[in-house]
């Protein structure tokens, strides 16, 4: 599209979580760390909230790199998931064959014998569950009951659940007052300054093979307001802006393509207005000084109450 005319070698504001283009935010090594202490604690669950968009699958994947030798990880993006489907999916990241032979009990059976063999090799089961306000109140405590499963010296499974603020909704539930006070560690992803903008979509620049600059001051400062800091907002904005400034073959993008971008995208907030919106404001405050100034009397037979 457009990569041609800025000198890029990659589309650089792309919607998928592509850790290629991670930027460390304080926000997000903060978060990096709590995990990797809680993880190599043992500690049983572990909770991540953040706004949509605010880059929790991105953080997850993340994660998945910089998994440690001792750590044998089980991903599960789709919590829309039965107990039981929960505990097949489990059993296949976990290695486990499915079998139509297999009933429930034996599976859970299975899935014990598994996890004291990982025990038993060193290794710590991890389960990392995407987008975890999604999960079924049964599914949940599913989830709870299997971390009952443990040895004499710690648990056979660790829970990470990353969600939206509808997840501590849930959790606050009196269901599930049980799972809350195994919730040891709980961090809550912050959305990015004005300062921290400017960096994110540099470095996402850098990475895609700029050389320059390709917003002006004040386009960041309309990417900033329009985004309210939220990672994939600020994506879909900066991207239509490079397109539109493409379109018009302009080197850089500029406040009036990052205003264009924001009446066309949804979720932005303030949402901007119509140039005539604007210029009937304008035209409105000039009579109002006027009629200020000439004591009311501004049309013959008129006068300002």
């Amino acid at each position: 599209m457009y990569e041609r005319h800025f000198q890029l070698n990659q589309m650089p504001f792309g919607l998928t979580p592509d850790t290629r283009f991670f930027v460390p935010l304080q926000q997000h090594q903060d978060v990096l760390a709590v995990l990797k202490t809680a993880l190599g604690a043992g500690e049983g669950f572990i909770k991540i909230c953040g706004e949509v968009g605010s880059g929790k699958t991105l953080l997850c994947r993340k994660l998945l790199q910089q998994a440690d030798a001792d750590w044998q990880l089980a991903y599960i993006p789709d919590p829309c998931l039965t107990p039981l489907e929960l505990r097949w999916a489990l059993a296949l990241e976990l290695g486990l064959k499915h079998s139509a032979n297999i009933d429930p009990p034996q599976l859970l059976q299975l899935l014990q014998r598994q996890l004291l063999l990982f025990a038993a090799q060193g290794k710590k089961v991890i389960v990392l569950i995407d987008e975890a306000q999604a999960l079924p109140d049964d599914t949940l405590e599913a989830l709870r009951l299997l971390t009952n499963l443990e040895t004499e010296q710690r648990k056979l499974l660790q829970v990470v659940l990353f969600g939206q603020p509808e997840l501590d909704t849930k959790l606050a539930s009196y269901r599930f007052r049980q799972l809350r006070q195994r919730i040891t560690f709980s961090c809550n992803l912050s959305l990015m300054s004005p300062r921290q903008v400017a960096a994110y979509l540099q470095q996402r620049l850098q990475q895609a093979g700029s050389q320059q600059q390709l917003f002006s001051s004040m386009a960041l400062r309309a990417l900033s307001m329009y985004s309210r800091g939220v990672p994939r907002l600020l994506n879909v904005l900066a991207h239509k802006a490079l397109l539109l400034a493409f379109g018009e073959g302009k080197p850089c993008a500029g406040y009036q393509h990052v205003r264009l971008a924001a009446m066309d995208t949804e979720d932005v907030q303030p949402k901007p207005r119509a140039w005539w919106w604007y210029s009937v404001a304008a035209g409105a405050i000039v009579l109002m000084g006027y009629a200020l100034v000439t004591g009311g009397h501004w049309l013959p037979g008129w006068t300002i109450l």
